[in-house]
């Protein structure tokens, strides 16, 4: 029996090189690989599948609020970019333009969609005339393009990505920003329920707000390494883009008036956030609900049992009901092989049966998040399947969220601001709403302003700007980010 054991191990440790073993965690469990164009990777089989299972549940959390899908080209012309020079300000270095069809030279330069706001609100402001037509609320799942010229990172940093984006329109300024709460809800059950990763939900500073928004909020992330990525994100565009493009409506006193908006997004990022925060020195750990297999069956065997085994083995994956299970019968490799393979794709629940669990009617459970093992009687199988499921999910979840509870402290000096961002962290700090002083930190301590977490701000009063010691108005978490 010929085994290839190189392919599986992992020889760099998440405590001491965590960049070296996320990458090698991404390519050895074959969750993605790289592709032939530099920043752009491959979906493997089982990465795209949790992509799906996300996208499915919010996809239908989107539904169940009223937004309705749509698509839209993935070429916008650059007449439309150039519109509304904020908005492209902020895209312009990350644009790819398509110049030439074949050897014909365009006569005006298409860019490979980094966002859709400009296209669809070219068609938006043929659809909307009448209060009557409003609200539009419509989503599209698709892939865009940002040429981003700082070091890829699979997932965390890609040139390529597939996301969301909503975009919607409201007669009021009132209904618009009642979205927002209802947008959050939904990315903050998605990370929660289906990720199992907590998040941190504020504003974002003027600085690091969408370009071309009137004020942007996100679910901020926490890394391993303490440091902070964008989760999914909702921007108040207010009347910026439908003035822009003449997006106006009669009202039902025959007044013209233009339209308010919202856009919002969850993308591929937060599967390397999953990945980074879940993954352990053997390899993946997935959230049970975005496993393609939920539930591997491995028997053990020598020649003489080998029939016995393999029966008893389907009989106990046949008791397994609305649960995804795999029964690896393969002769190619051993038990020990197959157990170190599954660990590293990080499947959430091993079923170990030998002559002994055959003997007494029963399996050997083994969890992937605590690496336990447990002895189970056949009759009692399923019902423990599914409960060991919704344990390890609830295990990945409260990890997750002890570790980033842990990352943040409060700081309200700027020593104390500068020591936590130097040990690793976030330093929830107060700060007087300037952009010169946001820039100063910055510059010397490398963090950023991650956002205004909404559960922090009543502790505003009495505080004094941790960089300038005038009145603070915000409670900002500072961070060091990807």
């Amino acid at each position: 029996m010929e085994e290839n054991n190189e392919k599986m191990k992992l020889t760099a440790k998440k405590s001491d090189n965590f960049s070296e073993w996320y990458t090698q965690v991404l390519i050895s469990s074959e969750f993605i690989d790289y592709s032939a164009v530099s920043g752009m990777i491959v979906f493997r089989a089982d990465s795209y599948f949790v992509w799906d299972q996300l996208r499915n549940s919010v996809d239908k959390m989107f539904y169940a609020a009223g937004i309705k899908n749509a698509y839209f080209p993935l070429f916008i012309p650059e007449r439309f970019l150039a519109l509304e020079k904020e908005h492209v300000k902020g895209f312009s270095p990350e644009v790819a333009w398509v110049t030439h069809a074949g050897d014909s030279e365009l006569s005006e330069r298409l860019a490979v969609r980094p966002t859709s706001e400009t296209i669809m609100y070219d068609s938006y402001a043929k659809w909307i005339r009448s209060w009557r037509d409003l609200p539009l609320r419509l989503n599209q799942w698709n892939n865009v393009v940002r040429w981003e010229f700082k070091h890829p990172t699979p997932f965390l940093r890609s040139r390529e990505f597939l996301w969301n984006e909503g975009h919607t329109a409201f007669a009021t300024k009132e209904e618009a920003d009642s979205e927002r709460d209802v947008i959050i809800g939904i990315y903050t059950s998605a990370l929660k329920d289906y990720l199992a990763l907590p998040g941190i939900p504020g504003q974002k500073t003027e600085k690091e707000k969408f370009a071309g928004a009137e004020a942007s909020y996100s679910i901020e992330l926490v890394m391993p390494d303490g440091w902070v990525i964008q989760g999914p994100d909702f921007h108040s565009d207010g009347q910026k883009f439908s003035k822009v493009f003449g997006i106006k409506f009669l009202d039902k006193d025959n007044i013209s008036k233009y339209v308010y908006q919202n856009t919002f997004a969850i993308s591929t990022r937060v599967l390397g956030t999953m990945v980074a925060t879940h993954g352990d020195d053997k390899g993946l750990i997935l959230p049970p609900k975005l496993a393609m297999i939920q539930v591997v069956v491995v028997p053990i065997y020598k020649g003489n049992n080998k029939d016995a085994i393999l029966e008893y083995s389907k009989k106990i994956a046949g008791l397994i009901s609305d649960v995804r299970v795999y029964l690896d019968d393969t002769d190619a490799y051993s038990p020990g092989w197959k157990f170190n393979e599954w660990e590293l794709k990080g499947v959430p629940v091993r079923l170990e049966i030998g002559d002994r669990e055959m003997n007494s009617d029963a399996v050997v459970i083994f969890r992937r998040d605590t690496l336990q093992k447990s002895a189970v009687k056949s009759a009692d199988l399923n019902a423990e399947i599914k409960k060991t499921l919704d344990s390890i999910h609830q295990n990945l979840y409260q990890r997750a969220e002890s570790a980033m509870k842990a990352s943040i402290h409060p700081a309200d000096t700027y020593e104390a601001l500068k020591n936590v961002i130097k040990t690793g962290g976030l330093s929830q700090s107060p700060w007087c709403g300037s952009m010169e002083c946001e820039d100063k930190i910055k510059e010397e301590t490398g963090a950023k302003a991650s956002n205004m977490p909404f559960d922090a701000q009543s502790g505003i009063k009495n505080k004094k700007c941790v960089y300038c010691g005038k009145e603070a108005k915000h409670i900002v978490n500072f961070a060091k980010s990807y």
